[in-house]
């Protein structure tokens, strides 16, 4: 969460000189300082995630160092828990901007907007959270197999994402649209992560040995 956290600093530096520079002019101008603005913080956002990996990395093998005999948190358990802090600080974010922009009790939609902004905004921010849960069990694992290919899916589908409300004003349409790309990029973070369909059917079905033998103890 702390790293997300830098990198909407740097974003927001960026932002604010990009924006003096400008002199705060109104039009075309701004628009594409907004695209640009949003490219630069998904770019920041991924470089941070790579820069947290390489310091877990460091970390776990000085903790072997330091320690042999104590078991290191697997890249997978870390994976999850950086895209859940990523995840959760992005959507707090993201709708606390929202609920600001809202101009008092009983408002619907900002500034004339439809009044589906808010509804769409919560649908939203719930499934960037789980977006950058998957992101970060894949792009993990990719650094740990030096596949660069997941990473570059990774940032193309963070940017495509972050670029849908340019691509096309209608909030159903995005929102289906992110959703779907959710549930591939869930199905690809399960089966990186060790996940299978036996694995899953067992699950399911209550018949999977760990679950029964966690269950039993209990």
């Amino acid at each position: 969460a702390f790293f997300w956290l830098v990198s909407l600093l740097f974003s927001s530096l960026f932002w604010f000189m990009a924006r003096t520079i400008t002199d705060n002019k109104d039009g075309p101008i701004q628009k594409y300082l907004l695209i640009l603005g949003v490219l630069v913080s998904v770019l920041i956002q991924e470089m941070f995630r790579f820069v947290y990996y390489k310091l877990l990395k460091k970390a776990s093998e000085g903790l072997k160092t330091i320690n042999p005999d104590e078991t290191a948190p697997s890249m997978r358990l870390l994976a999850y828990v950086s895209g859940l802090g990523f995840g959760i600080m992005s959507g707090v974010f993201a709708f606390v901007n929202t609920l600001s922009d809202s101009l008092g009790p009983g408002t619907v939609g900002i500034h004339g907007d439809s009044p589906q902004f808010f509804l769409n905004s919560a649908f939203m921010t719930l499934v960037i959270i789980l977006l950058h849960v998957f992101w970060g069990i894949i792009f993990f694992d990719g650094c740990e197999k030096k596949k660069w290919s997941s990473l570059l899916v990774v940032l193309l589908t963070h940017l495509l994402v972050s670029a849908l409300t340019f691509i096309s004003p209608h909030y159903g349409i995005n929102l289906v649209s992110t959703y779907l790309i959710m549930v591939l990029m869930g199905i690809w973070a399960f089966f990186v992560a060790g996940g299978s369909c036996r694995s899953l059917k067992l699950c399911l079905l209550c018949q999977d040995k760990d679950f029964l033998l966690f269950n039993q103890r209990s």
